[in-house]
């Protein structure tokens, strides 16, 4: 019997040893990634990223998103909600990651829509019809010009725009950033330069907590 009880508590002691040690790595590589942000903050954000959010503020939400996503779709206005908790604090960053097969041409239209500063605009119309656009995980972007019309966008310049090569390079580079930082599936979210613990929304809550008492 004692020796069963040894065994047992043994067994216990190393799951615990393993759990304590998998929780100070995940600390210690974020802690790395929030370091290294600081330092370089190019592959999270890059000069043409969409910001949303106070340019001055502290705190600093990097999404990889897919506007076919159905989970970015639910995830936008709880962060948008986050971020009014704390007025001025926290910016947000959008980053292009067609994972869904027709997804890359609509975000050469919010690329495009960026450059006529309708990003935001254009992304909250494209979020509230995606299911019109979007069946079985495959969008249909010639469906999504039905919703977009009254963003007040300059549609002819924008079909233009879309064509550009700045547009198919800011994709390009956005999906490199993403196989950099290991972003395997939308939405990815990085809050100055640390990633998700682990997935979920109250995890990124807490972490931008976290962040915002950091840093004010």
């Amino acid at each position: 019997m004692k020796q069963k009880n040894l065994i047992l508590i043994s067994a216990i002691f190393l799951v615990l040893a393993f759990i304590v040690g998998a929780f100070v790595y995940r600390s210690q590589k974020a802690d790395a990634a929030g370091q290294a942000y600081q330092r370089d903050k190019t592959t999270y954000v890059r000069p043409y990223s969409p910001g949303y959010g106070h340019p001055a503020a502290k705190v600093d939400i990097v999404e990889f998103f897919d506007p076919a996503c159905e989970t970015c779709k639910q995830f936008y206005p709880m962060v948008k909600e986050l971020m009014a908790k704390y007025p001025n604090k926290i910016r947000l960053y959008a980053r292009y990651t067609p994972f869904h097969q027709g997804s890359d041409t609509v975000l050469k239209m919010l690329a495009a829509a960026e450059k006529q500063g309708k990003f935001w605009e254009t992304l909250e119309a494209v979020f509230a019809a995606q299911s019109y656009w979007v069946s079985q995980h495959q969008a249909r972007p010639e469906l999504v010009w039905n919703y977009i019309g009254n963003v007040g966008l300059d549609l002819a310049r924008l079909k233009a725009d879309m064509e550009l090569p700045e547009i198919a390079n800011m994709i390009r580079q956005d999906l490199a950033d993403a196989k950099t930082l290991n972003v395997k599936a939308t939405p990815e979210f990085f809050v100055n330069g640390k990633p998700l613990p682990t997935w979920g929304y109250e995890q990124l809550k807490a972490l931008v907590e976290d962040e915002v008492k950091a840093a004010y």
